[in-house]
């Protein structure tokens, strides 16, 4: 998974570097046999590091997890962002900046589809040491979204009755489960036909427009 920013210096570039790769090991181990059974030496191995790397890196396996989450969220926050700002500085609609955070949500989702899987089963997970740091992350996400639906009623074009923290999840959910639903079951189906769908969806569902 990519780093959204580059650390100062030859040093912090390099220790990017390095959380990267353990960042990826993480995830794919994880996703393939779940937190418990994967173990500090096997994400090393996967890697290409030593087991003392990690721990220089992070001080537990568990601190190694809350971190990835952070680092994956915040990237498909960033994507989300970036889709909102780029519709507005070209002089689309609300609708359209939803829109084009749908795409962009899906871009994500198609490029890393281990990480996916596993901040969705976490999130209906409980007890879980790095709860409060999954909420946080999904609520920065969320939020997004929130603050372009509030532009859309503020603006006109969407209904003030809409519930605004309501539907902006479920927007995110939609397309987080939809796009689960596609890589797993419906693979044959390009990125622009379930971003179609979800895009009439949305225009059907939100905007109230035919």
């Amino acid at each position: 998974m990519e780093s959204s920013s580059t650390g100062t210096g030859t040093g912090g570039a390099r220790r990017q570097a390095t959380r990267q790769k353990l960042y990826e090991a993480a995830v794919t181990l994880i996703a393939e046999q779940g937190f418990s059974a994967t173990t500090v030496d096997e994400i090393a191995e996967r890697a290409g590091v030593a087991k003392g790397t990690v721990y220089y890196n992070f001080a537990s396996k568990t601190e190694l997890f809350e971190e990835l989450l952070r680092h994956g969220v915040g990237l498909l926050t960033a994507s989300l962002r970036t889709a909102a700002q780029e519709t507005e500085a070209r002089g689309g609609t609300r609708i359209e900046a939803l829109d084009a955070m749908i795409r962009a949500g899906l871009v994500f989702i198609d490029r890393y589809p281990a990480f996916t899987q596993l901040y969705v089963a976490e999130l209906w997970r409980t007890n879980r040491a790095w709860q409060s740091t999954l909420m946080v992350v999904r609520q920065e996400a969320v939020a997004v979204v929130e603050t372009v639906l509030r532009e859309g009623v503020e603006r006109g074009e969407l209904s003030t009755e809409i519930d605004v923290p309501l539907t902006a999840a479920a927007l995110v959910g939609m397309v987080l489960v939809a796009a689960l639903d596609w890589q797993a079951f419906q693979s044959e189906r390009s990125l622009d036909d379930v971003h179609s769908a979800l895009s009439l969806l949305l225009r059907g569902r939100v905007s109230g427009s035919r």
